[in-house]
């Protein structure tokens, strides 16, 4: 990704702060506010506004599906197990060797982890719906108290009749 980001903001939210990055008209990151380091020139765009509109939606229930453009580089299991992370339904969870299985590699659980850890666009690929084989809650770069938040959230509004696509 040589190209320059074309826009960035610091959007709040139910789960504190997220940075969000355009390049090309395409989404390139979404990150936590614990993931933020250092002081970060702001600059919005239409699509960011886009962005944050869908996030807003996602965040009051009315959206379970974004239907943004996503760029993201990574290796090509990385890739699967993003898009097998973009399959999981809402309000739905899959443990790591689930999702491993999803991405046709069934004995990579502990690898769809490092994966998971270095999605570049949270919430809209939704690794936090990724749990332990245990049902309980694992790693999660925002925080497992974020990641809690987010599961509640899509818990509490799971019916289709709010849905927007």
């Amino acid at each position: 990704m040589s190209a320059e980001i074309n826009g960035r903001i610091i959007l709040p939210s139910p789960v504190g702060k997220l940075l969000l990055e355009e390049r090309g008209g395409a989404l390139v990151r979404l990150s936590f506010e614990n993931q933020i380091s250092g002081p970060l020139e702001q600059r919005s765009t239409p699509f960011l506004e886009q962005a944050a509109q869908q996030l807003a939606e996602y965040f009051r229930g009315e959206r379970q599906e974004f239907s943004l453009a996503l760029t993201y580089e990574g290796t090509e299991f990385q890739k699967k197990v993003w898009q097998a992370l973009r399959e999981i339904p809402y309000g739905q969870t899959r443990s790591y060797g689930q999702v491993a299985q999803m991405a046709d590699s069934p004995k990579a659980s502990r690898a769809v982890g490092m994966a998971s850890h270095n999605n570049p666009i949270a919430i809209i690929i939704p690794c936090h719906r990724v749990i332990g084989a245990n049902g309980k809650l694992v790693g999660f770069g925002g925080g497992l108290p974020v990641k809690e938040k987010l599961l509640a959230l899509e818990a509490e509004f799971r019916e289709p009749s709010r849905k927007i696509q």
